[in-house]
């Protein structure tokens, strides 16, 4: 199964996640950046990792996703949430919905991400006290706990996730 891993990242965290990912497809693969647009017309699998985005995948993902027509696909993602809140579940569908209808989607995986100070900062002057999105106890803890992550057992989940998949699907 020829396999290829397409990611896009902002501040790394991503990026790390699809080194995970590529070496538990293949050891000797590393993930292409999005920005790079490559032609995965040859692959049988196509593997989309992407930074979570108001609610889904970030624009250069997103618009390759959209272009996809044909291929068996799986995604990863991260996040500045925990990877098992009721909004990473969504954020999933979110990116899954982008996938043209001919593509048959066989996989999922998202794990928690640093959030970087910048956009911190940014969150915390952008929405007030009452805001929805708004700097409380809960997101300052969230933020925090983020901070390590992606962690050495996020990629290793990652690494047995798709190496489950990928056994799965050559069993297909």
């Amino acid at each position: 199964m020829k396999s290829i891993v397409v990611v896009s990242s902002r501040t790394g965290n991503t990026l790390k996640v699809a080194g995970a990912v590529a070496y538990a497809l293949d050891e000797s693969m590393e993930a292409v950046k999005v920005e790079e647009n490559p032609d995965v017309s040859e692959y049988d699998l196509v593997v989309v990792g992407t930074w979570i985005d108001k609610g889904g995948a970030d624009k250069k993902a997103a618009e390759f996703i959209k272009k996809l027509r044909d291929k068996r696909v799986a995604v990863f993602a991260t996040l500045g949430a925990y990877a098992d809140s009721e909004h990473a579940g969504k954020c999933i569908e979110n990116i899954i919905s982008l996938f043209d209808k001919s593509c048959d989607v066989v996989g999922s995986f998202i794990c928690q991400g640093a959030v970087s100070q910048k956009m911190i900062d940014m969150m915390t002057k952008m929405f007030p006290a009452g805001h929805p999105h708004a700097m409380n106890e809960a997101r300052i803890k969230r933020l925090a706990d983020g901070k390590s992550h992606p962690d050495e057992k996020d990629l290793q989940n990652a690494r047995e996730y798709f190496s489950a998949l990928k056994a799965s699907v050559l069993a297909q």
